[in-house]
């Protein structure tokens, strides 16, 4: 389930790169919560249309580094059943202009992307 994981957390960056709004529902569960460093966005339908309506910045690009796996994520511990991602990238302007650095930490239930905190620099 790892792998699944890792490519949900690759597809809501494209996604979100893309404006794939019904691509990015899909990926998350309907009590979705998205922890930033200037907000705190609860619900699915809610972060879909602020990604979609409300954000700042909509023509960026999300440049991913590094993803890392939990324990968990990756069964080592033998409960496949938790665990996450973290995914360690950019946020870049229309022009390629660095905006910040992320990390970007994804908890799970089953396939869905039921959180994401996001720390920024």
């Amino acid at each position: 389930m790892s792998e699944d994981r890792v490519d949900r957390a690759q597809e809501y960056y494209r996604a979100l790169d893309d404006h794939d709004y019904e691509a990015l529902a899909a990926l998350l569960a309907p009590d979705f919560v998205h922890d930033r460093p200037d907000t705190t966005l609860e619900g699915r339908d809610r972060f879909v249309r602020f990604m979609r309506e409300e954000r700042p910045q909509k023509d960026t690009s999300h440049p991913i580094d590094d993803i890392f796996e939990s324990m968990a994520a990756s069964g080592r511990d033998g409960d496949d059943a938790g665990g996450g991602v973290a995914v360690r990238g950019r946020l870049l302007a229309a022009d390629d202009e660095p905006i910040a650095a992320f990390v970007d930490v994804f908890t799970f239930e089953g396939a869905d992307v039921a959180r994401i905190d996001t720390f920024t620099r």
